[in-house]
């Protein structure tokens, strides 16, 4: 656990902001001598910058550049507002339910389509009473699409946050679906138990959850990735499920 939080992007973000600050300084500082005067918005658009540069040459994923960028600016807009401290844990609060150990799992919320969702029941059409479990299961759009299509199926969301997991409860218990939503880590689920795995994670997920695929599904059974590749083996199929957008990629097994 001590090793995986070391390695969290969330952590170099951190750091990286750390780093840029004494950098940013020294900038503002030359400036001044040379007779450029900064104002407190320049200033920190200025350490947004550098540490977006930082992120970027750190090999971090484009969304950590994006908030490198912002995250002194925003402070800084947060701070000329002078809203009330309930506010600001209130929004803590939200962003902690949406998206919870995303700091460990490296796993941020990305959200599939209806266009994903039918491609997907064209893989499993011919198979009747299966077993799909969306891994990371976010709102629950494609297990509930899913149970609606298919009487015959059995059909399950896992998912670790609380927030989407909570509507996605929901979102079931309202429709009168029979989709399954459990709120927990997959990687203690036993993917032996099910025909189909549908995944949508993040490309610092594949490694390991090829390696828990290949120790555990059965002959016969399929997983599904919406975007991201295994590094370790190629697909047996693909299938361009949005035109111009991501791939879905399957592995049989």
């Amino acid at each position: 656990m001590l090793q995986q939080i070391l390695r969290a992007p969330a952590l170099k973000a951190i750091l990286i902001q750390v780093l840029a600050f004494p950098l940013m300084l020294l900038l503002v500082y030359g400036l001044a001598r040379a007779g450029v005067a900064m104002s407190l918005p320049a200033v920190a658009l200025v350490q947004g910058v550098l540490a977006a540069l930082i992120t970027w040459r750190a090999g971090l994923a484009r969304w950590w550049c994006a908030i490198g960028l912002l995250f002194a600016p925003a402070l800084l807009a947060a701070s000329l507002l002078d809203l009330p401290p309930a506010v600001f844990l209130a929004a803590f609060v939200f962003l902690l339910s949406l998206y919870w150990s995303t700091f460990r799992t490296q796993v941020p919320f990305y959200p599939s389509g209806p266009k994903v969702w039918q491609a997907v029941a064209g893989l499993i059409a011919d198979r009747p009473g299966v077993r799909l479990i969306d891994i990371g299961s976010g709102l629950g759009g494609l297990v509930l699409d899913l149970a609606r299509r298919r009487s015959d199926g059995q059909f399950f969301g896992i998912e670790l946050a609380p927030l989407p997991w909570l509507a996605s409860r929901l979102r079931a218990k309202l429709a009168g679906s029979r989709a399954r939503f459990l709120r927990g880590d997959y990687e203690a689920l036993d993917f032996g138990r099910y025909d189909v795995v549908f995944a949508y994670l993040s490309p610092a997920a594949m490694a390991a959850l090829w390696s828990k695929a290949e120790r555990e599904m059965l002959p016969g059974s399929m997983l599904l990735s919406y975007e991201f590749q295994i590094a370790a083996r190629k697909p047996d199929k693909t299938i361009a499920a949005t035109e111009g957008g991501p791939l879905l990629y399957i592995w049989c097994f």
